[in-house]
């Protein structure tokens, strides 16, 4: 696994690319891209460039986490704040069956899991996510597909011209 220097965020996505790292790729026997890496070290603002650079949010590495999962784990509120405000879907379970809440929670980072219990009680309450009394968890069909460098995720549109893809996010 990669490292980051946590010394110097700007140099981190220096760091991942001469590693070899795309955007979206799964870059090592666990899947996880360099938005899991950048979540789980807590560098925020790499993270926040890999989002706007195309990154998926809600890829899932071979344990079923996102980086949502790394964030809460590692405990960077900043992380999971850049997260949320990318459209991160925090219904999604790892292999475990546990949310990035559960893990707030039971790796002692209160100010995470508060964090991420208001937004699920938030968007309860203001009908973004059908969610039963019984919570339940969601997981991804499309869990480790990596994508090329520079690919992100899009649909053909009606009006786009000779089937160029808009962005869907």
């Amino acid at each position: 696994m990669l490292l980051l220097d946590s010394d110097s965020q700007m140099d981190c996505a220096d760091n991942l690319f001469e590693a070899g790292y795309a955007v979206n790729s799964c870059g090592d026997n666990w899947g996880q891209t360099p938005a899991h890496l950048a979540a789980c070290g807590g560098q925020a603002f790499c993270l926040l460039w890999l989002l706007q650079t195309g990154a998926d949010a809600n890829q899932q590495d071979i344990s079923g986490e996102t980086p949502v999962h790394k964030a809460a784990r590692a405990g960077s509120l900043e992380c999971l704040s850049a997260l949320v405000a990318s459209a991160s879907q925090l219904e999604i379970c790892n292999n475990d069956g546990k949310t990035a809440e559960d893990l707030a929670w039971h790796y002692g980072f209160t100010e995470c899991g508060r964090f991420l219990s208001t937004l699920r009680l938030t968007r309860q309450h203001k009908g973004c996510i059908d969610v039963p009394e019984e919570r339940t968890c969601r997981t991804r069909p499309d869990t480790l597909s990596c994508t090329a460098a520079g690919q992100k995720r899009g649909r053909v549109s009606p009006d786009a011209q000779d089937g160029k893809k808009s962005r869907d996010w």
